[in-house]
């Protein structure tokens, strides 16, 4: 298994980056349609995909912390490696707080979460009446909830941020750094 050189990234980093990404890009979105349009059928769907891309962004957290940030393929100003760097963190700890805040919202709420319909926390169902749910902690859960709200608003900002700054890469500076991330050697 091949770390990351400032030439090339290794096949785990591209995996990751894209698993990750393009699975947290998918959650966003289902998750603002879901909250405009009250499509509750999609819920069990996006906890399940929430829940699982937890391990893989914990297994992509493991792997930038032995591999280290990467290298800039090019020279750029302050200012663009602080904002760089805001985004990479804001990305990297967005990515572990968003689908640990929906399960803690869903745990703590009552509501229980399944994966593909296993039973990972159960339903806390009142006795005397089995289609409403008794919330363990309304406390936890309601900070729970407004954390995945703004985390989500949060995490599409950056998730723009990272887009238009690879483009800019790409179109402006010419620099190899989309290449790279698709597996080509700069």
């Amino acid at each position: 298994m091949n770390l990351d050189t400032p030439k090339r990234f290794s096949h785990v980093t591209i995996a990751l980056h894209w698993l990750v990404g393009l699975t947290i890009i998918g959650l966003l979105a289902v998750g603002v349609y879901m909250a405009e349009t009250e499509t509750y059928s999609l819920y069990p769907w996006h906890k399940s995909f929430g829940f699982l891309i937890f391990f893989v962004v914990l297994l992509r957290v493991a792997w930038r912390i032995k591999n280290g940030w990467p290298t800039p393929v090019g020279q750029y100003s302050k200012i663009e490696q602080i904002l760089a760097k805001v985004v990479h963190w804001v990305l990297i700890v967005g990515s572990v707080l968003m689908p640990l805040s929906g399960f803690l919202m869903s745990a703590f709420g009552g509501t229980g979460v399944e994966v593909f319909g296993i039973e990972v926390v159960a339903r806390n169902a009142d006795p005397n009446n089995p289609n409403e749910v008794i919330a363990h902690s309304k406390a936890i859960a309601s900070f729970a909830h407004s954390l995945h709200h703004w985390l989500g608003e949060v995490l599409i900002a950056a998730v723009v941020l990272h887009v238009l700054g690879a483009i800019k890469h790409h179109v402006v500076d010419k620099d190899g750094t989309i290449r790279r991330m698709l597996g080509a050697t700069v």
